[in-house]
């Protein structure tokens, strides 16, 4: 169960790397280069990296025990 939370991280993080690395080469070469152009952009493809990070985390956190919080 562990191991499922380290490939995640580990995925999330190289994952994350490559995914802005592939946006900043898109935005260099085909966006003008004027901020009326750049920013929604790069508004948009800073958010849309969010939907497969979100499937990715919530995959971790099936492999995460049920602890009742203290007190019960």
């Amino acid at each position: 169960m562990r191991l499922r939370i380290l490939f995640g991280t580990f995925g999330l993080i190289f994952g994350l790397a490559l995914y802005g690395l592939a946006v900043m080469s898109v935005g260099v070469r085909f966006v003008p280069n004027h901020w009326a152009a750049e920013v929604p952009f790069y508004l948009v493809t800073g958010l849309i990296w969010m939907w497969p990070a979100i499937k990715l985390v919530r995959w971790m956190a099936e492999a995460a025990p049920y602890r009742p919080p203290p007190g019960s």
